[in-house]
């Protein structure tokens, strides 16, 4: 495992920033190459190499891997749910080439391993809304979600075509004091922080009962390691698993924010990422993943709160 050496595509993203510091503590700096379009290296990730890339272009793609001998590619490259409601073909195309690259360079035995993330984005409004199981109806009302059920089935054509050995995880929405928040529907719940420290009070664009699986980074982290440490033979699903680690509503963590900071106030205004919400669950089941690789979340809705604003507080109190 020491010798292994990492190409993260999308490294100064939301979970970039944090799994390329994770990888390196890991395997050392000099084994783990971030990229992204940045043309110099952001802050987040120094301290090991970074290469500029557009992951569209498959031949810079490969001169990076060959140039760096990479044995795993983590493909975090994505347009997300909001955002790609903007633009429709622009993120089906970004979300799909990229992963066809990385399951290419899997197939032509150019790497070994490759991590793709999927999201609960793959579930729809006829998926069942609490304790989402791991099979069930995938009928997705975004262009994200669709790009993810898809990409789901081709990882998985290709491991059971070519033995492709792809791993995934059907992140919830993901929290970080780290890095900036994506353009996705779960974004409030960073968001809440910024605003609860900067301003005492915070607008939310979901609904005030609307709730939606959530995790906070750490634990999301964890379980990308742990799926990609795994032996081959643990992860069954070549799809990819859910995972769960809390679900709330907006005011549910507003409550728990007025924990540490009583004078915090939020109100409402739905836009159009309140509706992309209702298509999704309000929890998922992860047996499967507790079962196969021994998935296991640590944080809980007020030690997730607690620590952000513990994290956030000097960025905002001198």
């Amino acid at each position: 495992m020491e010798s292994e050496k990492i190409l993260i595509l999308g490294a100064a993203g939301q979970i970039g920033s944090d799994l390329t510091a994770a990888l390196r503590e890991r395997y050392g700096n000099d084994a783990v190459v971030a990229s992204d379009l940045h043309e110099g290296i952001p802050t987040a990730l120094e301290g090991g190499p970074y290469v500029q890339l557009n992951a569209m272009d498959r031949q810079a793609l490969e001169d990076v891997v060959q140039r760096f001998e990479i044995t795993q590619v983590y493909h975090l490259v994505a347009m997300l749910s909001a955002t790609a409601e903007q633009q429709p073909l622009k993120g089906w195309d970004l979300n799909m080439q990229t992963l066809f690259h990385c399951l290419e360079m899997a197939r032509e035995g150019k790497i070994k391993r490759m991590f793709w993330p999927s999201s609960i984005a793959v579930f729809g409004p006829k998926s069942p809304q609490n304790q989402t199981p791991q099979h069930t109806i995938l009928e997705p009302s975004t262009v994200y979600g669709i790009s993810k059920v898809a990409g789901e089935s081709w990882c998985e054509y290709y491991h059971q075509k070519y033995g492709v050995d792809v791993r995934s995880v059907r992140y919830p929405g993901l929290i970080s004091f780290r890095g900036a928040p994506g353009g996705g529907t779960t974004d409030y719940a960073v968001h809440i922080f910024h605003e609860a420290l900067k301003h005492g009070r915070y607008t939310s664009f979901i609904q005030a009962d609307r709730a939606l699986p959530m995790m906070y980074m750490p634990d999301a982290i964890r379980a990308t390691l742990e799926i990609m440490h795994a032996p081959a033979v643990k992860v069954r699903l070549r799809t990819a698993y859910n995972i769960a680690g809390m679900s709330f509503n907006p005011e549910e963590i507003a409550e728990s924010i007025r924990r540490k900071l009583p004078d915090f106030s939020i109100d409402y205004a739905p836009d159009y990422r309140n509706e992309i919400a209702a298509n999704w669950p309000a929890s998922v089941e992860d047996s499967s993943a507790r079962q196969d690789w021994g998935w296991q979340p640590e944080y809980d809705l007020d030690q997730m709160v607690d620590d952000m604003l513990v994290q956030l507080k000097g960025a905002y109190v001198a």
